[in-house]
């Protein structure tokens, strides 16, 4: 399984960091996780680009994990696709048929199929995937991909959400501030360390960075570490991990 970080940002940007978005690819099989600002350009830079996205997985409804969606329907059409699969947590239809009741000129250009999941399990572009309900100011799900990528979408830090991560090889969590910010829905590196304890994940990925943390990652990481001893790095616009079969 290839994961590639299309952006690690947040609502505010940084010039370097573009919105929320991942890219999922294993044997022919792709997902998009989240489609902020910026992951459409992000997708070409990637190789990959939106003819070959053909499923959108939502964590929540937030501007920053969405805002490009209605941009990547519309490149999808001027391309000559055809079809769009949305699925995220309840809301979600509510969302699609809201934009394209303002952008009206693109209703009925798409094949587009929404579905809306719950907390467990399902399959989404023959990804087997389980997902948890977060700890956020509007319903966000984290989900975890055939049993080896887990992606926290928003969320505070929790011992639930730590121990639905155990296990991963990768976990990429939202670490959105450095500690002396007094922030809620979102965790500080403290905070972070403090839940993931004691649990066994290969890799942590930290995303979702708001400019607050440039030029603190040593101190964010060092906080970290005062709890959780485990291999913690931060994500990347356009980095691409490679997770193996578990054994």
């Amino acid at each position: 399984m290839n994961v590639t970080f299309l952006g690690t940002g947040s609502a505010m940007p940084t010039g370097e960091r573009f919105q929320t978005g991942i890219l999922l690819e294993e044997a022919g099989r792709t997902v998009l996780v989240d489609c902020g600002s910026g992951v459409l350009h992000r997708l070409q830079q990637s190789g990959v680009g939106y003819e070959d996205v053909s499923t959108v997985l939502l964590t929540h409804h937030h501007l920053d994990h969405v805002a490009d969606l209605l941009p990547l329907m519309k490149a999808r059409w001027l391309a000559g696709e055809d079809h769009l699969e949305v699925v995220g947590p309840r809301g979600t239809k509510g969302l699609v048929d809201g934009l394209l009741e303002i952008y009206d000129y693109m209703q009925d250009r798409l094949d587009l199929q929404v579905r809306e999941v719950v907390p467990g399990e399902f399959s989404v572009a023959d990804f087997d995937v389980s997902a948890y309900e977060t700890r956020h100011s509007v319903p966000c799900l984290a989900y975890r991909f055939d049993d080896r990528f887990t992606f926290s979408g928003d969320s505070e830090a929790f011992a639930g959400l730590a121990n639905f991560a155990e296990g991963s090889a990768v976990l990429a969590h939202d670490c959105s501030f450095p500690d002396d910010v007094d922030v809620s829905n979102h965790p500080t590196p403290e905070k972070l360390g403090r839940e993931l304890a004691g649990h066994d994940v290969g890799r942590v990925y930290l995303t979702h960075l708001y400019p607050h943390t440039d030029g603190r990652h040593t101190e964010m990481l060092e906080s970290i570490a005062e709890y959780y001893d485990g291999d913690v790095r931060f994500a990347e616009d356009l980095r691409t991990i490679s997770i193996g079969h578990a054994t």
